[in-house]
């Protein structure tokens, strides 16, 4: 699904993900993350997507940088983030942007 953000500006965190071998209670605790972090301040929407290969993309839209450090140091998250480290990606990496700009279309 395609999130509808607001107009610019707004920022995005780009979370990319090379997963490991089997589910381990994966599935399970992405579903709690997307519930809690809809429940955040600030939260604006989110986009994911993972192929075969393991390789996932995850952009996450928030108001401000100040809602994305509160969802960062949210307890549960990191806790979940922790579990992500040691056993659900071999490979990550975090981008935090400023949404300067913003058009599309839909049908």
């Amino acid at each position: 699904m395609i999130a509808e953000t607001p107009a610019a500006p707004y920022f995005a965190v780009i979370f990319t993900s090379l997963r490991t071998e089997g589910d381990q209670g994966y599935a399970e605790a992405a579903a709690r993350m997307l519930e809690l972090a809809r429940e955040q301040p600030g939260f604006l929407g989110v986009e994911s997507a993972r192929g075969d290969d393991g390789l996932g993309i995850t952009v996450s839209y928030w108001d401000s940088e100040a809602a994305i450090v509160a969802w960062k140091n949210h307890p549960e998250h990191t806790e979940i983030r922790e579990r992500g480290r040691s056993t659900w990606y071999s490979r990550c990496q975090t981008r935090v942007c400023r949404v300067e700009r913003g058009y599309g279309f839909s049908m």
